[in-house]
């Protein structure tokens, strides 16, 4: 059954960061606005480095999150998994995140919107620092990625991190609003 046939759900977030909590409801919310969402946090481990440095690697961690929590958390009718990586694009370091939003038949996958980062933190990134921690140290913040993170910072919190994830986490529901189009067993009986 489509998640948006169904009038309350229960979605897992395979995270505890409140960022993205609060990300996979939102965009949940603007997709299925008349229905009631109620969201369990697991922290769960992505199964990838604690700063992801590929495109790649940055999909198998949302995409380990997701199982995770499904064995974690199995009475569900969706998990989400976001999970923020790097990745060089002519020799810039670039960020974003990958969403990921499974039920029973279905998985959805979206990256989000893509910045390149200021030099001095891709430096710190390079060197082992998770971009958070690099963030904090360069621009003396504290926790920021449980906050708006580094768009927030370098955007005077035009666009924060949650407002990232949000648009990411729509993208990923494509496939469970259309499902005739991306089940083609259930078009095609």
């Amino acid at each position: 059954m489509s998640l948006f046939n169904k009038p309350t759900l229960k979605v897992v977030v395979a995270s505890g960061n409140p960022v993205k909590v609060s990300a996979a409801l939102a965009g949940m919310q603007k997709m299925m606005p008349g229905a009631s969402i109620e969201t369990v946090s697991v922290s769960v481990p992505s199964g990838v480095a604690d700063q992801p440095m590929t495109d790649e690697e940055t999909l198998a961690g949302a995409l380990n999150r997701v199982q995770n929590a499904k064995e974690a958390n199995p009475l569900a009718d969706a998990w989400v998994g976001i999970e923020g990586g790097v990745d060089y694009l002519q020799g810039e370091l670039a960020t974003f995140a990958w969403v990921v939003i499974q039920t029973e038949d279905l998985v959805g996958k979206a990256r989000s919107g893509t910045f390149f980062l200021p030099k001095t933190v891709q430096e710190l990134v390079e060197q082992g620092l998770e971009l958070g921690k690099a963030n904090d140290q360069i621009f003396s913040r504290i926790n920021s990625k449980q906050k708006g993170g580094a768009i927030g910072i370098l955007t005077d919190e035009v666009l924060d991190r949650k407002q990232l994830y949000e648009q990411a986490v729509v993208l990923a529901l494509v496939p469970h609003k259309n499902r005739e189009l991306y089940l083609p067993e259930t078009a095609n009986p």
